[in-house]
């Protein structure tokens, strides 16, 4: 998407940006944290460099973020206090319903909570540090990585994921059991229950994928 608006910035404050979302995985942020930690100085740089922040101008020209909300999340946590961003698309003159709803129609924006129920524009949190945490967007994000399903270029796939968990896996079962919710969720990813999702494997073996839960829960 964009609205031939590229303007290539070196770095913005990570403190004046705005999420297009409500929720990120605390757990998956934690992950992406200690993938920072594992860059040496040498590579944090280019590292940042290769994950540059898509922005798109709102009212009173604030940056929104459209992508990378569990980095910038991470990196925040990490003490990082800039990052390399472009300007994808300039909203500026629009007023905040109007905003919002553009956002909406071009599939930007996610506003639902970590109960998968639909919120208000208003309840949009305002900052990075006010992401809710939804811990099937956790799981979700594991999952991939276990090799319960693949990346898809669907829109909104993982929250899809995150919702189709949402239904089947108790939020209790998570927060007290990640790895076993991880086996629930691969099983669950291989069933034919789950073969409308984007990046469906199949309703094959599960038995690699499970041996792969451990290491995809870190």
């Amino acid at each position: 998407m964009s609205d031939n608006t590229q303007d290539r910035l070196k770095t913005v404050s990570i403190a004046g940006l705005a999420p297009t979302q409500m929720t990120v995985g605390m757990h998956e942020v934690d992950f992406k944290r200690r993938r920072w930690r594992e860059e040496n100085r040498r590579r944090a740089a280019s590292y940042l460099g290769s994950h540059s922040i898509p922005l798109i101008l709102g009212p009173d020209s604030r940056r929104y973020i459209i992508d990378h909300h569990h980095l910038v999340r991470a990196l925040h946590d990490e003490g990082v206090i800039e990052v390399p961003a472009s300007i994808v698309a300039d909203l500026s003159t629009l007023g905040f319903d109007k905003f919002w709803c553009t956002l909406e129609t071009r599939r930007c924006t996610h506003p639902f909570d970590d109960e998968g129920r639909r919120r208000s524009y208003d309840d949009m949190p305002k900052t990075v540090f006010d992401l809710i945490d939804d811990p099937w967007r956790s799981l979700t994000g594991a999952l991939k990585r276990a090799g319960g399903y693949i990346k898809d270029k669907a829109l909104f796939s993982e929250f899809r994921w995150a919702d189709f968990l949402r239904r089947r896996i108790a939020r209790e079962t998570i927060e007290c059991d990640f790895d076993a919710a991880l086996v629930l969720a691969i099983e669950l990813a291989r069933s034919r229950e789950a073969m409308s999702l984007p990046g469906w494997l199949g309703a094959a073996s599960t038995k690699e994928a499970a041996a792969g839960s451990s290491a995809a829960s870190g």
